[in-house]
C-alpha cells in the first residue's frame, strides 16, 4: 500500500498562529507540498503533506504544538469533466466512506492530485488498482 502520512497540527483561530508554524518549517527545510485547513471560530486543523513529515512533527512539537500523523490516499487524476466522479464511484462501490479529501495540481500536465482521509484505506487502494487509479506515493508527491 503506498499510504501517505499527513500531519494534523491543532491551530488557535488567532492572528500569527499560521505563521508560527510555516515559520518554523521554513527555518527547518521542510517544504509543504499540500495543505487544507477546517475551522471554526476558535480553532481549526491544519493539515500538511510535506516533504520531511517525522522532523516537522518533532520540530513543531518541540515548539508546543499539538501535531499528530494519520495516514492518507494520494492519487493522480485526469483534469477533465467527470474525473473526479469516476474516483467517487469506485469508492462507493467498495462502500469506503471518505471523512474528508483535498486537491492540489501538480506540474505534470493535464493532472491533479486529490488526499483522501477514508475509514478503509485497503479496499481504497483496492478500488484505484481495479479502477487503473494511479496512486501516488510520498516521494511521488515530494518530487511534484
Amino acid at each position: 500500500m503506498n499510504n501517505i502520512r499527513q500531519i494534523s497540527v491543532f491551530v488557535e483561530n488567532k492572528p500569527g498562529r499560521l505563521s508560527a508554524i510555516t515559520q518554523i518549517l521554513r527555518d527547518n527545510g521542510i517544504n509543504i507540498r499540500a495543505l487544507s485547513i477546517a475551522d471554526t471560530k476558535d480553532f481549526g486543523i491544519l493539515r500538511l503533506i510535506v516533504d520531511a513529515p517525522d522532523k516537522a512533527c518533532s520540530k513543531l512539537r518541540e515548539a508546543s504544538c499539538t501535531v499528530t500523523i494519520t495516514e492518507v490516499v494520494a492519487i493522480s487524476i485526469p483534469d477533465e469533466t467527470g474525473a473526479l466522479n469516476e474516483i467517487m464511484s469506485l469508492i462507493r462501490d467498495e462502500e469506503v466512506n471518505i471523512e474528508y479529501m483535498y486537491a492540489f495540481l501538480s506540474k505534470t500536465e493535464n493532472k491533479a492530485s486529490i488526499i483522501l482521509r477514508v475509514d478503509d484505506t485497503e479496499k481504497a487502494h483496492e478500488a484505484f488498482s481495479k479502477g487503473g487509479i494511479i496512486q501516488l506515493t510520498e516521494k511521488d508527491i515530494c518530487e511534484m
